[in-house]
């Protein structure tokens, strides 16, 4: 069963910018109950759709597939809630991690929100410099509550 693991922290400072791969991305939801989220997502010339599961812990079943790029156009146009989140993904690796650094642009100007997928909620991995505080599970930050 595909599971999500994931740690999010607010992020302090530039540091992580020099080394990041720049990615724009543009997502809405089509629902947002608390025991599911579907997502549909533009990130460059891609299209996805995805339906996660209630969280517990830092941990979610999530399930995602590729979709045609007019497709999911066409749906955040049309289907989903507003506002739509706007975002550009920097991705970089720090110690034997994938980091995700979204910068939010739109409504949620200013906010920056550091991630990282991991194998098991009790993994270890190394905390770069310009994290700040971890908000796992505070459903202030999850995308769906900022749409």
């Amino acid at each position: 069963m595909p599971q999500e693991i994931e740690r999010k922290f607010l992020v302090v400072g530039d540091g992580w910018r020099d080394a990041a791969r720049r990615t724009p991305f543009r997502q809405g939801f089509l629902s947002t109950v608390p025991e599911r989220t579907v997502r549909v997502r533009v990130a460059g010339a891609r299209g996805t759709i995805t339906v996660k599961g209630k969280t517990v812990g830092a941990t979610r079943e999530e399930f995602e597939y590729e979709i045609p790029l007019l497709d999911a156009e066409r749906m955040l146009d049309t289907l989903c809630k507003r506002p739509l989140i706007e975002k550009v993904r920097h991705r970089l690796t720090v110690g034997r991690h994938l980091w995700e650094v979204d910068v939010f642009e739109g409504e949620n100007a200013g906010l920056v929100i550091a991630e990282v997928e991991l194998e098991s909620e009790d993994e270890a991995f190394e905390k770069p410099h310009w994290l700040g505080k971890e908000v796992t599970g505070d459903e202030r930050y999850y995308n769906a509550r900022l749409a």
